[in-house]
């Protein structure tokens, strides 16, 4: 029998299915390195167009929308600031050491006619900043996000003191902490 399997091999019936595995793999091999980079290019121009590279690469206009065009345009009005008056408040310490916090802050709002109705509760805004500011720590005013934070909570409140006049921002104009 083994006879038999050398006799096949030298006549070159087995050096045909030897060079059967080859033959197979290369067109796989073909087919991935031509699919391959086309898929990436695809993939590539995709990205480029879905993130506005490429429409203004080709000259592409960004059109606004019909709405947008069909609105009237807002008349811009100048910025209108209001001052509110000095606070000095003691801040949490958990020593003997007091440290104080003295700030002075404007409040931006959208139009001069919100003036009177600010000035109205201008004790309930003065109220609820000194209840907040009380609270603080020294650790709590520390820094860029503690700046960000005090404002952003400083403004919630006002908005919710002046509830159908709206604040825009609070603005710091003195800031001294001891």
């Amino acid at each position: 029998m083994a006879e038999d399997l050398e006799e096949d091999f030298e006549e070159g019936e087995g050096s045909e299915e030897v060079s059967e595995g080859p033959s197979r793999k290369l067109p796989i091999k073909k087919i991935l390195i031509i699919v391959l980079p086309i898929l990436l290019l695809i993939g590539a121009g995709a990205g480029l167009y879905f993130s506005g590279v490429l429409g203004g690469l080709l000259g592409g206009k960004d059109e606004p929308p019909k709405e947008a065009a069909a609105a009237p345009a807002k008349v811009v009005q100048a910025a209108v600031f209001m001052d509110l008056p000095e606070m000095l408040v003691n801040l949490q310490s958990s020593g003997r050491k007091q440290a104080f916090l003295k700030i002075r802050v404007a409040l931006e709002l959208e139009a001069v006619t919100d003036q009177p109705r600010v000035e109205q509760v201008m004790p309930r805004i003065v109220d609820n900043f000194q209840v907040y500011l009380r609270e603080l720590r020294m650790e709590d005013l520390q820094g860029a996000a503690g700046m960000h934070l005090l404002r952003e909570e400083l403004l919630a409140r006002v908005n919710a003191a002046v509830k159908p006049v709206k604040v825009n921002d609070v603005l710091f104009k003195e800031m001294l902490v001891q």
